[in-house]
């Protein structure tokens, strides 16, 4: 790949150790150039001022200026450059890397924990080339690919929708955010999210969610009974399925390999809520990079159940929604500010043969983008969180 066209990297962080291994991992592939590397937020953001850059990767803490201060002050002149966050699996790394995640961080990695060089650098390229690759995904696609069309499948189904399966990845945290907010805490159903994280962050995104929606969010437990005006995360490192016995159906942690490299995996729970709810399921697939949720919808409509996918321009990645978008296994394909209604109407719907579609674009219009996010803002941005202080009219303790 010619210097032109290869993805053009800085790292920032405060370990020379780390910024060695790094640079190490992502040198050894051919598409990417490291183009520079800094100690600290002040010396990263006099880098990306010199040369031009497609991704950094940026450390948490550092001296003179941290990770989400140096994110801030990207984001305020480079909306939408991607960064990945480096984090450490521990409490407070947690709640860093969730904070950065929602002040715009394209997604994040966790820093490696092999004893030696060689180790640390394949554990860095097994999780940070895939990312670095899907986030610049459009600067390495060959010339003249055209990308597969979108098919659409008929709105047909006529049974009730009795609970939502989510399946999200890169830029999840965020779009979930922004979802929940918009759900009403009258929402009829139950909500059961598998996003990809590990453990002790899904705990803390549960807590994080509960707080901005009018929803009841809570990270995933053996045995529970999902009910209406409840979302359900899914357990970092176990596996969430549902399961029916009698006339109930309860969540059940799977410890079962992991599934699309995943675990928990969305696949996973898409077919146990195919097989416990047969055709009132309503499955939707956000951002997110790889391939998860796809055999998992497929089931879903194989039982006569319904999926809906988020649109290209409002995804971080779109791999997972642009597959099932691709499949034509998807009833619509939606701008992430659309979501909430859809999935409002369908879960309060009674089961009818058709279900109304958003109004088309007017002629002249544009494309059709998400309300309040511009599109420089597809990697976030501080100022449009959701904050913590979200009211939640209906809701009780």
């Amino acid at each position: 790949m010619s210097p032109s066209t290869s993805i053009r990297v800085l790292v920032v962080d405060d370990s020379a150790l780390i910024r060695r291994v790094v640079v190490r991992a992502l040198s050894a592939d051919p598409q990417i150039e490291v183009v520079g590397t800094a100690f600290d937020g002040r010396a990263g953001i006099e880098a990306l001022e010199r040369q031009e850059v497609d991704l950094v990767t940026l450390d948490i803490e550092m001296p003179r200026m941290n990770g989400l201060e140096t994110l801030r002050a990207i984001r305020r002149r480079w909306p939408r450059l991607p960064v990945i966050m480096f984090s450490t699996l521990t409490y407070a790394g947690g709640a860093a890397t969730l904070e950065a995640l929602a002040s715009g961080a394209s997604d994040y990695v966790t820093k490696p924990s092999g004893n030696s060089l060689e180790a640390a650098t394949a554990e860095v390229q097994e999780h940070l080339l895939p990312r670095v690759k899907a986030l610049c995904a459009r600067r390495v696609q060959p010339a003249g690919q055209a990308a597969p069309a979108v098919s659409l499948r008929p709105p047909s189904a006529t049974a009730p929708v009795r609970v939502i399966g989510v399946a999200v990845s890169t830029g999840g945290p965020a779009a979930l955010e922004r979802l929940f907010a918009m759900l009403p805490a009258t929402l009829p159903v139950p909500v059961l999210v598998v996003q990809h994280m590990p453990p002790t962050f899904t705990q803390m995104l549960a807590e994080r969610l509960d707080k901005c929606s009018p929803l009841t969010v809570r990270e995933a437990t053996e045995g529970a009974q999902p009910r209406p005006g409840e979302a359900w995360i899914a357990r970092g490192g176990r596996h969430m399925l549902a399961e029916r016995s009698g006339g109930a159906v309860r969540l059940k942690l799977g410890d079962g390999p992991p599934e699309n490299s995943c675990k928990p995996a969305a696949d996973t729970l898409l077919r146990s809520l195919a097989a416990a709810y047969g055709p009132e399921v309503l499955a939707l697939v956000l951002t997110g990079m790889g391939q998860d949720g796809l055999k998992g919808a497929k089931a879903v409509v194989a039982a006569g159940g319904r999926v809906l996918a988020q649109d290209e321009a409002t995804s971080v990645v779109w791999g997972m929604p642009g597959l099932v978008a691709k499949a034509g296994i998807a009833e619509a394909v939606l701008p992430l500010d659309e979501m909430a209604a859809a999935l409002t109407q369908r879960a309060t719907a009674t089961g009818r043969a058709s279900i109304a579609r958003p109004s088309p674009v007017p002629p002249g219009a544009g494309p059709r983008r998400i309300g309040a996010i511009p599109p420089a803002n597809r990697f976030g941005s501080p100022q449009e969180t959701v904050p913590d202080r979200f009211s939640r009219p209906g809701r009780s303790r």
